[in-house]
């Protein structure tokens, strides 16, 4: 209901108001419409508060307290990114916390323990190096602990596979395969 049918059915039960004549009913619409806009931008200031619910400028200033942006660009998706990062803690350092702070950010990468204080990051389903390593690199290396060694695994065409799969050089010239192509072309065996 708008705010200056509110102020009508306020007014009404008084009796003493003629609230359609100009004077009156003119001034309660006038006033109902600049309730009706501050409610809305109240309405709007609540509803970017909120990680929960922010949609647009509440997402973009609260990805501004963090020294990287995640990678995530729909909105859904930012946020839970956001909240992600806004989960790690001091006891957000075991490997399970590690692997749901990196993905929750839109990484898809798992970490892997190697031994004491090394680990090893892997992207599963990408061939070869994932095309924004270097930002995904640095969103890894802010959320790992700094005093562990970090071996990136990257996933590649052995001889073995291609030996097993193409019997002939012939099956690699006719695609026209680059070098690069034929490394990361896992998918294709």
């Amino acid at each position: 209901m708008k705010h200056a049918e509110c102020l009508r059915d306020l007014l009404r039960p008084l009796g003493v108001y003629n609230l359609e004549a100009t004077f009156n009913g003119g001034e309660l619409d006038v006033q109902g419409e600049q309730l009706d806009k501050i409610m809305a931008w109240l309405e709007e200031i609540q509803r970017e508060s909120s990680l929960a619910t922010a949609e647009s400028w509440g997402l973009e200033n609260i990805a501004r307290l963090f020294i990287r942006r995640p990678v995530a660009k729909e909105p859904k998706k930012l946020a839970a990114a956001l909240a992600a990062l806004l989960r790690i803690g001091g006891d957000s350092f075991t490997l399970a916390a590690i692997n749901d702070t990196i993905s929750g950010c839109g990484v898809h990468a798992v970490v892997k323990e190697l031994g004491r204080e090394r680990v090893s990051v892997s992207f599963p389903g990408v061939a070869g190096e994932p095309e924004n390593f270097e930002e995904l690199k640095k969103i890894i290396e802010d959320i790992l602990p700094a005093h562990l060694g970090i071996e990136y695994d990257f996933w590649y065409l052995t001889w073995a596979e291609l030996e097993a799969h193409i019997h002939s050089f012939r099956e690699i010239e006719e695609p026209n395969f680059t070098w690069k192509m034929l490394e990361t072309c896992v998918e294709y065996l």
